[in-house]
């Protein structure tokens, strides 16, 4: 398997503190940040889409 193609989010500046995306052949995203690339999260890209929007319509609670 290559490597996953990540893409640094357009709202990162210059720096280390971005978060990256990537695709895979297998239909999940891969999520780093740039301060730590090597821990990667793995999700599908209905889960992720329900986490944006949790996020942006503020219903997203903390445990």
């Amino acid at each position: 398997m290559s490597a996953p193609s990540w893409q640094k989010s357009s709202y990162c500046a210059e720096g280390n503190n971005c978060l990256s995306l990537a695709a895979t052949p297998d239909h999940t995203i891969r999520i780093r940040e740039s301060e730590a690339p090597h821990a990667v999260v793995t999700t599908t890209r209905s889960q992720l889409v329900s986490l944006i929007s949790a996020i942006k319509s503020g219903t997203l609670t903390r445990p």
